[in-house]
Order: structure tokens, then sequence, then C-alpha cells
């Protein structure tokens, strides 16, 4: 984190793109798409692609009010979204005023994975003896995330359910309002176990408050003492993402500004300095074939929450 505000602080350079650029947030400050947006546009900044680029947060409805937002401006090509898997969720578990068809895809920057963690003073050890305990009476355990009906937490733990042969309808699982009281409900012994972003929980895995048990993606997370999920056995693979998207109505000319300030970005020491920073793994895909990723999200997602039942 200290890097992400440094690089917003510290940025000073003259733009060599002379059109404004504001990039909307769809939840509050402080959040994942909020930092990433930040250090986005520090770098731009920093690296004299773009001059003063303004980030701003839309709160409500987990993200789809602020793609309501984004869809009213079709046509302005001075602004693009932080978005990601929590936004699909969103989009597909409430009455939205907008829908993922109508954006302009830009790029997707980077994933993130899950990590399933309990209490210091937990009895579960390792992964493998915790999943078991559950699959065998899941009725007994409550799963804690912090983001709502259709978010990464949710989507993850229903995924590790269903891995393990639970019914989705059989997960308890309760939502709690981001990091910390969802921190002070597994410290409580309201819920068994958590299933939350990496980063987010770095410190207190350190200061030795929860125990990582097992990360979701592909790899391992360096400074992480836990295996992959498929290392312990667990056949599931899960990672949220993060991109970038604009308002629909963009000339290909537009939008390909739009790619090209990001695709120069990506490719910066100072992004790649705070992908390495943030524990982030790079996933960039632009245009079209970004499109072609989200619309596939959009019907997983979909099809993954008609299967729950939400």
């Amino acid at each position: 984190m200290g890097l992400s505000v440094a690089l917003v602080l510290s940025a000073c350079g003259v733009g060599s793109d002379d059109q404004p650029l504001r990039i909307l947030v769809p939840n509050a400050i402080g959040g994942g798409y909020d930092t990433t947006a930040r250090v986005a546009a520090g770098a731009m900044e920093s690296e004299d692609l773009i001059e003063r680029p303004e980030v701003f947060n839309v709160e409500g409805g987990s993200g789809a009010v602020g793609l309501a937002q984004l869809v009213d401006e079709r046509g302005n090509p001075d602004l693009m979204m932080m978005m990601g898997l929590g936004v699909v969720g969103a989009v597909n578990s409430v009455e939205a005023a907008a829908t993922l068809s109508e954006v302009t895809p830009v790029a997707r920057l980077l994933t993130e994975p899950e990590v399933v963690m309990v209490a210091a003073d937990s009895r579960h050890r390792d992964v493998r003896g915790l999943l078991q305990a559950w699959a065998d009476a899941p009725g007994r355990f409550v799963v804690g995330g912090g983001s709502e009906q259709g978010g990464p937490d949710h989507l993850a733990a229903h995924q590790l359910g269903e891995a393990v042969g639970i019914s989705p309808r059989r997960v308890g699982y309760r939502t709690y309002d981001g990091g910390g009281p969802l921190l002070a409900a597994l410290f409580d012994g309201e819920v068994d176990f958590a299933v939350s972003g990496v980063l987010e929980n770095l410190d207190q895995a350190r200061a030795g408050s929860v125990r990582m048990l097992a990360v979701t993606g592909a790899e391992r997370v360096p400074g992480v003492e836990a295996p992959t999920l498929r290392e312990a056995g667990i056949d599931l693979e899960f990672a949220n993402w993060r991109g970038l998207v604009a308002p629909p109505g963009l000339s290909d000319a537009e939008r390909q500004r739009l790619v090209d300030l990001v695709t120069r970005m990506h490719d910066s020491d100072t992004w790649r300095d705070a992908e390495r920073a943030n524990g982030w793994t790079d996933a960039f895909l632009t245009g079209d074939e970004f499109g072609s990723f989200l619309a596939a999200e959009d019907t997983r997602v979909r099809d993954l929450l008609d299967r729950l039942g939400e």
C-alpha cells in the first residue's frame, strides 16, 4: 500500500497526451478497485503519459451504480471505469440499470487469488482437514466473506463447497462489510473460516492472528506460507481480476487511444514495480480479446448464480 500511495503523491510529470482522463471507481475509497485505479493513474502520470488523471468514486449496488453512470456517458472518450469480478456478479444479482454488453472493453490488467483462512486458535491446522470436516457436516459450518452475493468471496466460497461435494444451497455463507468486520467475526467465532483476498489479510497473517491454509490461484503467493488448493488435492482454481472499460459509443480511434494509453502504462517500469509490490499477477489483455473474456465471465457468473438459486 505504501507504494500505491507514493505513486499518486509523487507523480508530477507533464502528460504527453493533453486530453483529460477520469477513472471512475465503482466502490468506496480504499478498496481493491480504488487502490488499483490510483496506482494506474499514478503510473500514467509519473511516466508522462497523461497529465493529472482524476480518480473518483461512485458507490452503490456493489458496482452497479457506477456501471450505470459509465454507460450514461455514452460517447465520452475521456472516461474509464476500474472493474472486476465483483461488478460482473453485481449486475447478475441485482436489477441493474446497465449491462456489461454496453461497455467498451479497454484492458484486463491483473488477477489476484483468494485465501482460505482461519483464526490462529482454530483447531483446523491444514486445508484438507478443514474441508473434510466441512464436507462431513456442512450444516455446522459458517463461511465468512467480505463481498455480497455474486462477489469474488461469495463465488469462491460456493465453488469451494462444490469442489468438496457440498451442494451450493448447503453452503452457509455470511457476508460482512469489508475485511475489518470479517476479521472480527473470525476472531469472535461467528464464522468457522473465511474466504477473502490475500493481500488485505497479509498483515494479520504476519502478526499471527490468522492462519492462511490455502490460496486459490494457480501458483503460491510469495510471502504466504500456504499451498494452492490443487497442491492440497482440491480440484479448484479461482482468481479475482481487475481491468478497465470505457463508455459505449466510442469511435475506433477513441477506443484505440485508450488501449494504447493503458498498454504504455502497463509496459512501464513503474507499473511493473507496483505489480510486484502489491503481489498482483499480470494478466494483460486488450480490446476485442478482453471483450470476449468479459462476455464469457458474464455468462459464467450468471450460470453459477443460477446454479446456486440466487
